[in-house]
């Protein structure tokens, strides 16, 4: 049996007996099919005609203007088939799990894009599907629940725990463990035992290796800056990796900051996150006083999980990634700001790097370039949005809405 890797000192596989097999064929076929042509290929193939790539860099003038300072350019991820980057490790995983005979894909899901992108390729490729997500996350993210009932996935709100992210994750470990012949679990960012963390960012690196080659129609070599925003640290990991051993390109995680600093009112991991092991791997979390998980909280349901990948942890401890964070109220004002100067809608979770630029930027000379990961459009959002804007008719129109779908049944 191989060893599972680490990253420094985090990472491995903490999971219980009956599922180490699993990972271990997992695994063993990954290392294998990552060197294969023929696996990379057809992913290249699908990610093209099927999921719309590359995405584009666009220059954002207007927003710069504003700003003042640095130029910054968005990496379009919205403008993924399913509106997020998570599309990119979903096809990724499906053909591993097509390799390996699995018949149903499984997945977690907080702010419903790995949800939904799951949904998409189990259809895409004939897989049965189920997917598990927090029951307050079912309710703030219900246009994604809505489209991935539709693609034909089941659905099942967690009620457990604080019902989001983790206790997602722990109810589709749970189903895992009783169902790991036929079922591959797709795994929803750069986290967990392993290979999931390698595997996932080796699926999402095409980001960043689509922005060092788009930065050549700008006639730039390199950006001074790559921000993208934290939760488990997909998109993070996919816009960073080909960046890594370039010195010069200061690379910076946005966490959410939530409505506060007290304990439960974010999902800040550095500096509040202890070392430990929680859901098959080693990194930081967020724990209490007894060394269980802590109560997060975001306006952005992708951003609340407790934890971080161990690659991520890594790079955190070597001083590589620098960490800050991002208010709800900053976030909400980027989407307002990013929307009005380039008709560009972010996902709330991408919001939160797009506040960090809008803090930078005016911060650098006219001469620096920040590229900003735009993780996802923000479609999903429309109701946080709608609660938190100054419309006064938007309750009146959702009363209206549930009356008439009251009457109708």
């Amino acid at each position: 049996m191989s060893k599972p890797v680490y990253f420094g000192e985090y990472g491995g596989r903490y999971v219980p007996e009956m599922l180490q097999p699993t990972l271990e064929e997992l695994s063993s076929a990954y290392d294998k099919l990552r060197v294969h042509d023929d696996f990379m290929d057809q992913l290249m193939e699908v990610q093209t005609t099927y999921n719309n790539r590359p995405t584009p860099l666009v220059a954002a003038p207007r927003l710069s203007a504003k700003l003042g300072g640095a130029q910054v350019l968005l990496k379009n991820e919205g403008l993924n088939h399913t509106g997020a980057h998570k599309i990119n490790h979903c096809l990724g995983q499906a053909l591993v799990a097509k390799h390996l005979g699995k018949t149903r894909l499984i997945a977690e899901t907080g702010a419903g894009q790995h949800g939904l992108a799951t949904a998409t390729v189990a259809a895409r490729f004939g897989f049965k599907c189920t997917i598990y997500m927090g029951a307050k996350d079912v309710d703030r993210q219900r246009p994604n629940v809505l489209l991935m009932q539709m693609l034909g996935a089941e659905v099942i709100a967690v009620k457990d725990g604080a019902k989001t992210l983790k206790d997602a994750v722990s109810a589709a470990i749970r189903d895992w463990m009783k169902n790991s012949d036929s079922t591959h679990y797709v795994i929803g960012s750069c986290l967990g035992p392993d290979p999931y963390p390698r595997m996932n960012r080796d699926f999402q690196s095409i980001i960043g290796i689509e922005i060092r080659e788009q930065l050549e129609d700008y006639d730039l070599n390199l950006p001074d800056a790559v921000i993208a925003c934290v939760g488990g640290g997909s998109n993070a990991m996919g816009a960073f990796y080909d960046f890594i051993p370039e010195d010069s390109v200061e690379l910076i995680g946005v966490e959410a900051g939530g409505k506060g600093s007290k304990t439960g009112d974010n999902a800040i991991r550095f500096p509040n996150g202890k070392v430990g092991v929680f859901e098959g791997y080693k990194s930081y979390f967020l724990q209490d006083n007894k060394g269980n998980s802590a109560e997060t909280h975001s306006i952005s349901a992708g951003l609340d999980y407790i934890g971080i990948g161990p690659e991520l942890a890594e790079l955190h401890d070597k001083g590589r990634v620098k960490f800050v964070s991002a208010t709800d109220k900053e976030a909400l004002n980027a989407v307002k700001t990013l929307a009005e100067a380039e008709g560009i809608i972010p996902a709330m979770e991408s919001a939160h790097a797009v506040a960090h630029a809008i803090k930078l930027a005016p911060t650098y000379g006219k001469d620096k370039v920040i590229v900003v990961n735009v993780s996802g459009r923000g479609d999903k959002d429309i109701f946080i949005i709608g609660e938190n804007s100054d419309d006064p008719d938007y309750a009146t129109f959702l009363e209206n809405q549930a009356k008439q779908a009251r009457a109708k049944k």
